[in-house]
Protein backbone atom coordinates (compact mmCIF):
# COMPACT_ATOMS: atom_id res chain seq x y z
CA UNK A 1 0.00 0.00 0.00
CA UNK A 2 2.79 2.43 0.93
CA UNK A 3 4.61 1.59 -2.29
CA UNK A 4 1.79 3.25 -4.22
CA UNK A 5 2.81 6.68 -2.86
CA UNK A 6 6.51 6.35 -3.66
CA UNK A 7 6.62 6.94 -7.45
CA UNK A 8 6.78 10.61 -8.41
CA UNK A 9 4.00 10.27 -10.97
CA UNK A 10 1.67 8.84 -8.30
CA UNK A 11 2.41 11.71 -5.94
CA UNK A 12 1.53 14.14 -8.73
CA UNK A 13 -1.58 12.12 -9.55
CA UNK A 14 -2.83 12.22 -5.94
CA UNK A 15 -2.20 15.97 -5.69
CA UNK A 16 -4.05 16.53 -8.95
CA UNK A 17 -6.90 14.32 -7.70
CA UNK A 18 -7.30 16.46 -4.57
CA UNK A 19 -7.38 19.64 -6.63
CA UNK A 20 -9.91 18.18 -9.06
CA UNK A 21 -12.03 16.73 -6.25
CA UNK A 22 -12.29 20.15 -4.63
CA UNK A 23 -12.73 22.22 -7.78
CA UNK A 24 -15.28 20.22 -9.77
CA UNK A 25 -18.07 20.08 -7.13
CA UNK A 26 -17.45 23.70 -6.06
CA UNK A 27 -18.52 24.90 -9.51
CA UNK A 28 -20.87 22.00 -10.19
CA UNK A 29 -23.22 22.98 -7.38
CA UNK A 30 -24.08 26.21 -9.21
CA UNK A 31 -24.69 24.37 -12.47
CA UNK A 32 -27.00 21.93 -10.69
CA UNK A 33 -28.78 24.83 -8.98
CA UNK A 34 -29.60 26.44 -12.33
CA UNK A 35 -30.37 23.12 -14.07
CA UNK A 36 -27.31 23.19 -16.33
CA UNK A 37 -25.84 19.90 -15.19
CA UNK A 38 -24.71 18.94 -18.69
CA UNK A 39 -22.89 22.21 -19.38
CA UNK A 40 -19.58 20.65 -18.37
CA UNK A 41 -20.14 17.84 -20.85
CA UNK A 42 -20.63 20.35 -23.67
CA UNK A 43 -17.52 22.30 -22.69
CA UNK A 44 -15.60 19.03 -22.60
CA UNK A 45 -16.51 18.45 -26.26
CA UNK A 46 -15.26 21.91 -27.16
CA UNK A 47 -12.06 21.40 -25.16
CA UNK A 48 -11.01 18.65 -27.56
CA UNK A 49 -10.33 21.32 -30.18
CA UNK A 50 -8.05 23.08 -27.71
CA UNK A 51 -6.17 19.84 -27.10
CA UNK A 52 -5.81 19.38 -30.85
CA UNK A 53 -4.42 22.91 -31.21
CA UNK A 54 -1.86 22.17 -28.54
CA UNK A 55 -0.75 19.05 -30.37
CA UNK A 56 -0.64 20.86 -33.72
CA UNK A 57 1.47 23.78 -32.51
CA UNK A 58 3.47 21.69 -30.03
CA UNK A 59 2.27 23.79 -27.09
CA UNK A 60 0.94 22.73 -23.70
CA UNK A 61 -2.54 21.37 -24.53
CA UNK A 62 -3.86 22.56 -21.16
CA UNK A 63 -3.31 26.24 -22.00
CA UNK A 64 -4.77 25.95 -25.49
CA UNK A 65 -7.71 24.02 -24.03
CA UNK A 66 -8.29 26.82 -21.51
CA UNK A 67 -8.50 29.42 -24.28
CA UNK A 68 -10.84 27.37 -26.45
CA UNK A 69 -13.01 26.33 -23.49
CA UNK A 70 -13.41 29.91 -22.29
CA UNK A 71 -14.46 31.08 -25.77
CA UNK A 72 -16.87 28.17 -26.08
CA UNK A 73 -18.36 28.79 -22.63
CA UNK A 74 -18.92 32.48 -23.40
CA UNK A 75 -20.70 31.56 -26.64
CA UNK A 76 -22.83 29.02 -24.77
CA UNK A 77 -23.82 31.57 -22.14
CA UNK A 78 -24.71 34.20 -24.74
CA UNK A 79 -26.86 31.69 -26.62
CA UNK A 80 -28.56 30.66 -23.37
CA UNK A 81 -29.22 34.27 -22.36
CA UNK A 82 -30.97 35.04 -25.65
CA UNK A 83 -33.19 32.00 -25.22
CA UNK A 84 -34.20 31.78 -28.89
CA UNK A 85 -35.61 28.63 -30.44
CA UNK A 86 -32.49 27.93 -32.48
CA UNK A 87 -30.25 28.03 -29.43
CA UNK A 88 -30.20 24.26 -28.96
CA UNK A 89 -29.20 23.77 -32.60
CA UNK A 90 -26.36 26.29 -32.24
CA UNK A 91 -25.11 24.54 -29.11
CA UNK A 92 -25.28 21.13 -30.77
CA UNK A 93 -23.18 22.42 -33.67
CA UNK A 94 -20.70 23.88 -31.19
CA UNK A 95 -20.36 20.59 -29.32
CA UNK A 96 -20.05 18.35 -32.35
CA UNK A 97 -17.80 20.83 -34.13
CA UNK A 98 -15.51 20.86 -31.10
CA UNK A 99 -15.13 17.09 -31.14
CA UNK A 100 -14.68 16.87 -34.90
CA UNK A 101 -12.19 19.74 -34.96
CA UNK A 102 -10.20 18.23 -32.13
CA UNK A 103 -9.89 14.86 -33.82
CA UNK A 104 -8.86 16.46 -37.13
CA UNK A 105 -6.22 18.66 -35.47
CA UNK A 106 -4.80 15.74 -33.52
CA UNK A 107 -4.59 13.68 -36.72
CA UNK A 108 -2.75 16.52 -38.47
CA UNK A 109 -0.19 16.97 -35.70
CA UNK A 110 3.12 15.18 -35.38
CA UNK A 111 2.08 14.03 -31.88
CA UNK A 112 -0.98 12.20 -33.15
CA UNK A 113 -1.62 8.80 -31.67
CA UNK A 114 -4.37 6.84 -30.01
CA UNK A 115 -2.57 6.80 -26.66
CA UNK A 116 -2.03 10.56 -26.41
CA UNK A 117 -5.63 11.38 -27.29
CA UNK A 118 -6.99 8.61 -25.08
CA UNK A 119 -5.35 10.13 -22.01
CA UNK A 120 -7.30 13.36 -22.51
CA UNK A 121 -10.59 11.65 -23.26
CA UNK A 122 -10.64 9.27 -20.28
CA UNK A 123 -7.92 10.59 -17.99
CA UNK A 124 -4.63 8.95 -17.08
CA UNK A 125 -2.55 9.19 -13.93
CA UNK A 126 0.58 8.42 -15.94
CA UNK A 127 0.48 11.66 -17.92
CA UNK A 128 0.26 14.23 -15.09
CA UNK A 129 3.59 16.00 -15.55
CA UNK A 130 5.07 18.56 -13.13
CA UNK A 131 4.10 21.29 -15.61
CA UNK A 132 0.53 19.98 -15.76
CA UNK A 133 0.35 19.91 -11.97
CA UNK A 134 1.47 23.55 -11.77
CA UNK A 135 -1.19 24.58 -14.29
CA UNK A 136 -3.86 22.55 -12.47
CA UNK A 137 -2.93 24.15 -9.15
CA UNK A 138 -3.03 27.69 -10.57
CA UNK A 139 -6.37 27.23 -12.33
CA UNK A 140 -7.89 25.45 -9.32
CA UNK A 141 -6.92 28.38 -7.08
CA UNK A 142 -8.68 30.79 -9.45
CA UNK A 143 -11.85 28.69 -9.55
CA UNK A 144 -11.99 28.30 -5.76
CA UNK A 145 -11.37 32.02 -5.21
CA UNK A 146 -14.38 32.84 -7.39
CA UNK A 147 -16.79 30.08 -6.33
CA UNK A 148 -16.16 30.52 -2.60
CA UNK A 149 -15.44 34.24 -2.52
CA UNK A 150 -18.56 35.14 -4.54
CA UNK A 151 -20.72 32.37 -3.09
CA UNK A 152 -23.65 34.59 -2.07
CA UNK A 153 -23.72 36.54 -5.33
CA UNK A 154 -23.51 33.42 -7.50
CA UNK A 155 -26.18 31.70 -5.42
CA UNK A 156 -28.51 34.68 -5.81
CA UNK A 157 -28.08 34.66 -9.59
CA UNK A 158 -28.63 30.90 -9.82
CA UNK A 159 -31.67 31.02 -7.53
CA UNK A 160 -33.53 33.96 -9.11
CA UNK A 161 -31.98 36.06 -11.86
CA UNK A 162 -34.75 38.64 -11.85
CA UNK A 163 -34.47 39.28 -8.12
CA UNK A 164 -30.68 39.44 -8.38
CA UNK A 165 -31.00 42.02 -11.15
CA UNK A 166 -33.42 44.13 -9.09
CA UNK A 167 -31.01 44.17 -6.15
CA UNK A 168 -28.31 45.63 -8.38
CA UNK A 169 -26.13 42.57 -8.96
CA UNK A 170 -24.35 42.45 -12.35
CA UNK A 171 -26.24 39.38 -13.54
CA UNK A 172 -24.74 39.27 -17.02
CA UNK A 173 -21.19 39.51 -15.67
CA UNK A 174 -21.81 36.86 -13.00
CA UNK A 175 -23.36 34.49 -15.54
CA UNK A 176 -20.38 34.89 -17.85
CA UNK A 177 -18.01 34.46 -14.90
CA UNK A 178 -19.75 31.23 -13.92
CA UNK A 179 -19.50 29.91 -17.48
CA UNK A 180 -15.80 30.80 -17.65
CA UNK A 181 -15.11 29.08 -14.31
CA UNK A 182 -16.90 25.97 -15.59
CA UNK A 183 -14.64 26.03 -18.65
CA UNK A 184 -11.53 26.38 -16.48
CA UNK A 185 -12.71 23.49 -14.30
CA UNK A 186 -13.03 21.24 -17.34
CA UNK A 187 -9.40 21.99 -18.15
CA UNK A 188 -8.34 21.35 -14.56
CA UNK A 189 -10.00 17.94 -14.49
CA UNK A 190 -9.28 16.63 -17.97
CA UNK A 191 -5.93 15.06 -17.06
CA UNK A 192 -7.34 13.09 -14.14
CA UNK A 193 -10.97 12.42 -15.11
CA UNK A 194 -10.97 12.94 -18.87
CA UNK A 195 -12.94 15.29 -21.10
CA UNK A 196 -15.78 12.81 -21.62
CA UNK A 197 -16.40 12.28 -17.91
CA UNK A 198 -15.51 15.61 -16.31
CA UNK A 199 -19.17 16.66 -16.14
CA UNK A 200 -19.92 13.62 -13.96
CA UNK A 201 -17.48 14.74 -11.27
CA UNK A 202 -19.07 18.20 -11.33
CA UNK A 203 -22.59 16.83 -10.88
CA UNK A 204 -22.59 13.41 -9.15
CA UNK A 205 -20.94 14.53 -5.85
CA UNK A 206 -23.43 17.39 -5.63
CA UNK A 207 -26.35 15.06 -6.29
CA UNK A 208 -25.02 12.68 -3.64
CA UNK A 209 -24.62 15.47 -1.08
CA UNK A 210 -28.17 16.69 -1.71
CA UNK A 211 -29.49 13.35 -0.44
CA UNK A 212 -28.30 14.12 3.09
CA UNK A 213 -27.97 17.90 3.43
CA UNK A 214 -30.55 20.65 3.71
CA UNK A 215 -28.61 23.86 3.07
CA UNK A 216 -26.43 25.25 0.33
CA UNK A 217 -23.33 25.57 2.51
CA UNK A 218 -23.66 22.01 3.83
CA UNK A 219 -24.29 20.65 0.35
CA UNK A 220 -21.24 22.43 -1.03
CA UNK A 221 -18.97 21.19 1.77
CA UNK A 222 -20.27 17.62 1.55
CA UNK A 223 -20.00 17.57 -2.24
CA UNK A 224 -16.37 18.72 -2.05
CA UNK A 225 -15.66 16.00 0.50
CA UNK A 226 -17.25 13.37 -1.74
CA UNK A 227 -15.29 14.69 -4.72
CA UNK A 228 -11.95 14.52 -2.91
CA UNK A 229 -12.54 11.05 -1.42
CA UNK A 230 -13.77 9.49 -4.67
CA UNK A 231 -10.94 11.10 -6.66
CA UNK A 232 -8.28 9.80 -4.25
CA UNK A 233 -9.75 6.31 -4.05
CA UNK A 234 -10.27 6.30 -7.81
CA UNK A 235 -6.64 7.15 -8.52
CA UNK A 236 -5.46 4.52 -6.03
CA UNK A 237 -7.77 1.87 -7.46
CA UNK A 238 -6.78 2.67 -11.03
CA UNK A 239 -3.12 2.20 -10.08
CA UNK A 240 -3.68 -1.08 -8.24
CA UNK A 241 -6.02 -2.60 -10.83
CA UNK A 242 -4.42 -1.02 -13.93
CA UNK A 243 -7.64 0.80 -14.90
CA UNK A 244 -8.21 4.24 -16.47
CA UNK A 245 -8.53 6.82 -13.71
CA UNK A 246 -11.51 8.75 -15.09
CA UNK A 247 -14.05 5.90 -15.32
CA UNK A 248 -12.87 4.53 -11.97
CA UNK A 249 -13.41 7.87 -10.20
CA UNK A 250 -16.83 8.40 -11.76
CA UNK A 251 -17.94 4.85 -10.94
CA UNK A 252 -16.98 5.35 -7.29
CA UNK A 253 -18.85 8.66 -7.24
CA UNK A 254 -21.98 6.93 -8.56
CA UNK A 255 -21.65 4.22 -5.90
CA UNK A 256 -21.43 6.98 -3.28
CA UNK A 257 -24.61 8.52 -4.67
CA UNK A 258 -26.38 5.16 -4.41
CA UNK A 259 -25.17 4.74 -0.82
CA UNK A 260 -26.29 8.22 0.21
CA UNK A 261 -29.67 7.65 -1.45
CA UNK A 262 -30.15 4.48 0.59
CA UNK A 263 -29.27 6.34 3.79
CA UNK A 264 -31.49 9.32 2.96
CA UNK A 265 -34.80 7.45 3.22
CA UNK A 266 -34.54 6.42 6.91
CA UNK A 267 -33.11 9.85 7.78
CA UNK A 268 -36.10 11.53 6.17
CA UNK A 269 -38.49 9.33 8.16
CA UNK A 270 -36.63 10.15 11.39
CA UNK A 271 -36.83 13.88 10.66
CA UNK A 272 -40.53 13.56 9.94
CA UNK A 273 -41.16 11.80 13.24
CA UNK A 274 -39.11 14.42 15.11
CA UNK A 275 -41.06 17.22 13.46
CA UNK A 276 -44.36 15.57 14.34
CA UNK A 277 -43.31 15.19 17.99
CA UNK A 278 -41.87 18.66 18.56
CA UNK A 279 -43.90 20.71 16.10
CA UNK A 280 -42.70 22.89 13.24
CA UNK A 281 -39.63 25.03 13.69
CA UNK A 282 -39.98 28.78 14.07
CA UNK A 283 -37.87 30.93 11.76
CA UNK A 284 -37.20 34.42 13.10
CA UNK A 285 -37.24 36.80 10.14
CA UNK A 286 -36.47 40.51 9.98
CA UNK A 287 -38.22 42.39 7.23
CA UNK A 288 -36.35 45.39 5.79
CA UNK A 289 -37.92 48.74 6.64
CA UNK A 290 -37.36 52.46 6.88
CA UNK A 291 -35.71 54.16 9.82
CA UNK A 292 -38.03 54.70 12.71
CA UNK A 293 -40.05 51.48 12.29
CA UNK A 294 -40.73 49.71 15.52
CA UNK A 295 -38.60 46.55 15.64
CA UNK A 296 -41.11 44.84 17.85
CA UNK A 297 -44.13 45.47 15.65
CA UNK A 298 -44.74 42.53 13.31
CA UNK A 299 -47.30 44.47 11.35
CA UNK A 300 -44.85 47.00 9.92
CA UNK A 301 -41.76 46.84 7.74
CA UNK A 302 -38.71 46.27 9.84
CA UNK A 303 -40.70 44.15 12.32
CA UNK A 304 -39.50 40.77 13.53
CA UNK A 305 -41.95 37.97 12.82
CA UNK A 306 -41.95 34.21 13.17
CA UNK A 307 -43.00 32.37 10.03
CA UNK A 308 -44.41 28.87 10.25
CA UNK A 309 -45.02 26.97 7.06
CA UNK A 310 -48.73 26.91 6.33
CA UNK A 311 -49.64 29.42 9.08
CA UNK A 312 -50.06 33.14 9.48
CA UNK A 313 -47.10 35.20 10.75
CA UNK A 314 -47.03 35.62 14.53
CA UNK A 315 -44.96 37.72 16.89
CA UNK A 316 -41.71 36.09 18.01
CA UNK A 317 -38.95 37.07 20.43
CA UNK A 318 -35.66 38.43 19.17
CA UNK A 319 -33.14 35.86 17.99
CA UNK A 320 -31.00 34.88 15.08
CA UNK A 321 -32.27 36.63 11.97
CA UNK A 322 -32.09 36.00 8.23
CA UNK A 323 -33.24 38.04 5.27
CA UNK A 324 -36.86 37.66 4.35
CA UNK A 325 -37.61 35.33 1.42
CA UNK A 326 -38.32 36.93 -1.92
CA UNK A 327 -41.00 36.17 -4.44
CA UNK A 328 -40.93 32.52 -5.43
CA UNK A 329 -38.33 31.68 -2.77
CA UNK A 330 -38.94 29.58 0.29
CA UNK A 331 -37.32 30.07 3.66
CA UNK A 332 -35.43 26.84 3.22
CA UNK A 333 -33.99 27.98 -0.11
CA UNK A 334 -32.94 31.32 1.36
CA UNK A 335 -31.26 29.43 4.18
CA UNK A 336 -29.21 27.51 1.61
CA UNK A 337 -26.89 30.46 1.13
CA UNK A 338 -26.15 30.82 4.83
Amino acid sequence: MIEMFQPDFMQRAFLAAVLVGVTAPSIGIYLVQRRQALMGDGIGHVALTGVGLGFLFQANPMWTAVLVCVLGAVVMELVRARGNQRGDIALAMLFYGGMAGGKLLVSMSSQSGAGSLESYLWGSILFVSPGDLAVIGLLAAVVLAVTLGLRRQLFAVCQDEEFARVTGLPVRVLNLLLAVMAAVTVTVAMRVVGLLLVSALMVVPVAAAQQLTRSFAATQATAIGVGVVTALFGVGTSYQADLPSGPTIVFLAILTFALFSAIAAPLARRRHRASAEHGPAVCDVVLPGAAGDSPGDPGTAGGRIAVLEGTEPVRAPAGTTVDAPRSGESLSSRGLAQ
